[in-house]
């Protein structure tokens, strides 16, 4: 993997290792002493669709996956919608040993925990996301959501109320701050990070583009909601493998990384 633009200087030739991947993806400083970032990770095709045959894993690839895990290894907290946790098969967030010692240093726990939003509450409550987590998943919901589901899912996660008829995404990324979770992504879907990016509350876009061009009425990865008028971003990173592009974009006014200490180590 080749860093062509860099957030920490002149870029690198090969930045393939969890090590480099940390240190081009690493949170601002001010992140963790009181300071929430929300970080959006998604994959889209030459030609805009967030998906391919249903799914965004078809337009993913092995580089892909590996800043996917780096990402999440980084945070606290992985945001996603419910459509998304059900069409994806998501299960929870793993511990990872190259991480350990910078987790703990950093006073995280092991791994993030999973906050899945959902009105409706119709989630398989039997998967390894409710009985398997590292850190027990959050269900964020709201006040009219069916009262026996989620007394049903309170049996197996922690639910958050935030919001009537849908949820304010304003008031759920204020819960997982209030947990002390800063250290913020989500992975979607379109529809939930439409809501995110409407509400003001996105600092950044890690998006990759597959080489594909697939045509059909895909979704774009934002979605569903009215954007307020034209937000323009700032790009800080663009790493290359095999015809994908991986890039990170900042609001304007947002801070870059600094450097950051071997995760390994």
């Amino acid at each position: 993997m080749h860093q062509l633009i860099s957030p920490l200087g002149p870029p690198r030739q090969d930045v393939s290792s969890l090590e480099s991947l940390a240190a081009v993806y690493a949170y601002p400083e001010q992140v963790g002493q009181g300071r929430a970032w929300l970080r959006a990770n998604m994959v889209a095709s030459l030609d805009g669709s967030a998906r391919l045959e249903g799914l965004s894993e078809g337009l993913s690839g092995d580089a892909d996956k590996r800043i996917f895990g780096v990402l999440r290894a980084l945070s606290d907290v992985v945001l996603v919608g419910a459509e998304t946790v059900r069409a994806e098969g998501y299960r929870p967030a793993r511990a990872r040993a190259e991480f350990a010692a910078a987790r703990k240093e950093a006073g995280q726990a092991p791994a993030p925990a999973v906050a899945i939003v959902s009105r409706s509450l119709a989630l398989d409550l039997s998967a390894p996301l409710f009985t398997e987590p590292v850190v027990r998943t959050v269900v964020i919901t709201t006040e009219d959501s069916p009262a026996d589901a989620r007394r049903a899912v309170a049996e197996v996660a922690d639910v958050v109320v935030a919001g009537e008829g849908s949820v304010d995404v304003t008031r759920a990324v204020a819960a997982l701050t209030e947990r002390g979770w800063t250290r913020q992504l989500t992975e979607g879907g379109p529809r939930l990070l439409g809501e995110l990016v409407a509400a003001g509350l996105l600092d950044e876009l890690c998006l990759s583009l597959a080489p594909l061009l697939t045509g059909g009425g895909a979704p774009r990865i934002a979605q569903g909601a009215e954007i307020p008028g034209v937000q323009r971003m700032r790009l800080v990173s663009l790493l290359e493998q095999k015809g994908f592009l991986f890039t990170r974009y900042l609001r304007p006014a947002a801070p870059s990384s600094p450097p950051v200490r071997d995760p390994a180590r």
